[in-house]
């Protein structure tokens, strides 16, 4: 039996603790029920009768119920959080020279880690499974090899995928378009767009075939428009006609009135990490305001405050994923894609509204 798989039971744990073992450190801690605090199966501090301890798979668990570190553990968490991101690293280096193909429980050997711990530790660090960090390197490795190759046949086996008809059931939603569409940079697809007033300035709204793909805030119709064009450089934009601009008018309708909702198909491109975000966005009430850490704990990666405010400041759907509604722990406004005041005013009128 290997060490990594002795450490599953209560009875290996408790001996680990009684042996300052400190190979079992990363792969559970115990919580002391007559002090309140949790510590390293290796730590020097007098050994608890048996009766008063509980064992929990992460710190984030012995926390949830009430647990609080202890101040040698305290010391040492920067050290344990530099060996945990090693060990990630170690990973995530292991996932791409296996193409994404190794087996949960190989990568969890790999790095010497239970896969139940590895699993929880690895989406807290990174925000995404094994398994979705797998997919979005294939996925990266098959818009390069587009990008360099000349046959759309080559690039998907270059990227991993066994074969074209595994690749063409999710191609749509790795790529956003076709292969031969990205491989050309966009062109071809056609991106409809008009331009609007609102309370809080000059508004950009753009549609492709799949729904939404932006919502722009500014006080420069030109700058939005450019804005535009950044993100799909060799797509043909066209001027809406009429009808399109009742749809920007919807928009625009919400932004005045936000109780009356916004309904809207929307085209997300993102990474598999950003989408979540801003999925867990969407489900924000209007009138309510949540913290980066809030979101961060709702999409399972508690770690990932940064990562959450970068998904935010990502967001090309102004109001319609709402990243307005997030905010500091401390209820203080932060950075806007579109700007502070803009957000203040947003938040204001949600809260008249609701």
């Amino acid at each position: 039996m290997s060490k990594v798989s002795s450490w599953t039971t209560d009875e290996a744990r408790w001996q680990a603790v009684v042996e300052r073992n400190k190979e079992a450190n990363g792969h559970f801690v115990y919580g002391v029920r007559t002090t309140g605090v949790y510590c390293q199966p290796s730590g020097a501090a007098r050994l608890p009768k048996r009766e008063n301890i509980e064992f929990f798979d992460t710190p984030e668990a012995a926390e949830a119920q009430g647990y609080r570190p202890s101040k040698r553990l305290r010391r040492g968490q920067p050290e344990l959080e530099n060996e945990h991101a090693a060990r990630i690293a170690q990973a995530c280096r292991f996932i791409e020279e296996h193409d994404g193909e190794a087996a949960l429980a190989d990568i969890a050997d790999h790095v010497g880690m239970s896969t139940f711990h590895f699993h929880r530790l690895f989406k807290s660090t990174t925000g995404l499974t094994p398994k979705a960090y797998a997919s979005a390197h294939r996925n990266k490795r098959l818009r390069d090899a587009l990008n360099d190759t000349g046959s759309v046949t080559d690039a998907i086996f270059d990227a991993g995928f066994n074969s074209n008809s595994r690749f063409y059931e999710n191609s749509s939603a790795m790529l956003g378009m076709t292969p031969k569409t990205w491989r050309a940079g966009g062109k071809g697809a056609t991106i409809y767009f008009a331009l609007g007033i609102c309370s809080l300035g000059d508004i950009l709204v753009a549609q492709s075939d799949k729904g939404i793909c932006a919502i722009l805030l500014g006080d420069d119709p030109d700058a939005l428009l450019r804005d535009l064009q950044d993100k799909f450089p060799q797509a043909e934009l066209v001027g809406g006609d009429t009808q399109f601009e009742q749809l920007v008018a919807r928009v625009v309708g919400f932004v005045e009135a936000p109780e009356i909702g916004l309904d809207l198909p929307l085209d997300i491109r993102g990474t598999a990490f950003q989408q979540r975000v801003w999925q867990a966005l969407r489900d924000i009430p209007v009138g309510a305001t949540v913290s980066y850490a809030d979101i961060a704990q709702r999409i399972g990666s508690p770690k990932a405050v940064r990562a959450v405010a970068g998904a935010c400041a990502a967001n090309m759907l102004a109001v319609a994923i709402p990243c307005h509604r997030v905010v500091r722990n401390d209820g203080a406004l932060s950075g806007y894609r579109w700007g502070v005041e803009r957000k203040r005013a947003l938040l204001n009128k949600e809260a008249k509204a609701s």
